[in-house]
């Protein structure tokens, strides 16, 4: 891809995973691309072709860009004013502590940073995801403190990212929205996904609330799907009936359909929980609360997906975790991740260890994190060794090494036949016909 350098100049403000996923892609598509991160740590190592996070197939797309020189990075905001036509911003939102709304600490830095720099007509685009409102008011923000006036403009542009899945996402989107309030500002960004529009990637031009609420809203369809499906399964254990077969036809109806409709532990992540949250902060703040009180009840399913997890490899001890050892097989939120926040496999695992258990972890990708902020768990260096010893196995994050276990050659280190399967992964009858106790979320 990308065998010629473009005309747009941008820069990426941001290099976490959003913003290093969109420099070096962007890059690979042929732009000359600067990214941009007050962490001269992670700057340094990305310069060096290292990534800060896990993400398939996004290393080698660094490193080439690096080598022919579309992409560089820096720490310098003089630097990324001088050298950008369009300046993509791709900082975090996270939760506030002890609170629902979201921190734009981060995004109103960046704009304090950037805006008295920009001394020519240039687009600033947002891709954080943020309460609608925001780009309204540092579109004035950017005018007021730009050096440029109102020829440094803003346009807002959701990314769509699914972790595991970046490049494909980028690279080939299903969608582009771009939110804009000038025919220049949207004339700029048409040239620069022209790459991909030109391959039939629909692009949806609206105004700014609109392009602000697009992301928030897909993320809480999708989690109320996946609550959905969390509450039948609730229903079905109650009832001695099978989730994984009422999913199943469930999803033969088109309206419908089959995609996040697996029962299990429930989503975390860095996107899902903390947007639902903040969504429902900012229609409080915009007096229509009641539209996404049911967003309270999807949050509090999720939640008790975890706690029921608990419950059932409680059960499968007899009662009680004390003096008993529990093998966990999964760190990651989701599969191909190293992203643990919210995590609900280390939500369980600190639960267990609280209540007495020992617990021992193993994560193909996510352990080196999971240490970092659980160091009072034991780990694993594989699922054998997590296993080992093991009174309760529990499969908490559905890697593909943990679904194609052999049930032989994992109960031949345990110290009791029992599993929990967290996430329907694996086949019922093979695990029992080798002798363990299998027990499922929403499964009889």
């Amino acid at each position: 891809m990308g065998g010629r350098a473009l005309a747009q100049r941008m820069t990426v403000i941001g290099t976490g995973y959003l913003g290093a996923t969109h420099a070096a892609c962007m890059a690979e598509l042929g732009y000359e691309v600067l990214g941009i991160d007050v962490d001269a740590d992670k700057i340094a190592r990305l310069s060096a072709g290292e990534l800060p996070f896990y993400e398939p197939g996004l290393e080698p797309i660094l490193r080439r860009n690096l080598e022919n020189g579309r992409l560089r990075f820096t720490t310098s905001y003089d630097e990324a004013a001088e050298f950008g036509d369009v300046h993509f911003v791709c900082v975090g939102t996270p939760q506030k502590p002890g609170e629902y709304a979201a921190d734009m600490s981060y995004v109103d830095d960046t704009i304090t940073a950037l805006a008295p720099r920009l001394t020519r007509a240039c687009l600033v685009i947002g891709k954080s995801t943020v309460p609608v409102g925001t780009a309204e008011r540092l579109a004035k923000r950017l005018a007021r403190l730009s050096p440029a006036g109102e020829l440094a403009e803003l346009a807002w542009n959701p990314e769509f990212l699914r972790e595991g899945y970046a490049v494909e996402d980028t690279l080939h989107p299903d969608r582009i929205v771009i939110g804009v309030e000038s025919d220049r500002a949207e004339k700029i960004l048409r040239e620069v996904y022209t790459p991909m529009t030109s391959e039939g990637v629909p692009l949806i031009v609206t105004d700014y609330p609109t392009s602000e609420l697009v992301k928030v809203s897909a993320n809480a369809f999708l989690a109320t799907k996946i609550s959905f499906i969390n509450a039948m399964a609730e229903v079905c254990e109650a009832a001695h009936a099978d989730v994984t077969k009422l999913s199943e036809a469930l999803s033969h109806d088109d309206r419908i359909g089959g995609k996040f409709l697996g029962a299990g532990l429930g989503f975390g992540g860095g996107c899902l929980p903390k947007d639902i949250r903040a969504f429902m902060a900012r229609a409080g703040e915009l007096g229509v609360d009641q539209a996404l009180s049911f967003l309270r009840e999807v949050d509090a399913i999720n939640i008790r997906r975890r706690i029921r997890m608990v419950d059932l490899a409680r059960e499968l001890l007899g009662g009680s975790f004390i003096n008993r050892t529990v093998g966990v097989l999964g760190a990651a939120f989701k599969p191909n991740s190293d992203d643990i926040r919210d995590s609900p496999a280390l939500d369980v695992a600190t639960s267990i260890r609280s209540q007495g258990g020992n617990v021992t972890v193993y994560d193909p990708q996510a352990l080196a994190n999971a240490r970092r902020a659980h160091p009072e768990l034991a780990y694993g260096t594989s699922a054998k060794d997590a296993a080992a010893d093991a009174h309760v196995v529990l499969l908490l994050t559905e890697w593909r090494e943990f679904r194609e276990l052999d049930p032989d050659e994992l109960g031949a280190v345990v110290a009791e036949r029992n599993m929990v399967d967290g996430r329907n992964a694996l086949d019922p009858e093979r695990w029992r016909s080798a002798g363990w106790h299998y027990r499922a979320l929403g499964r009889p």
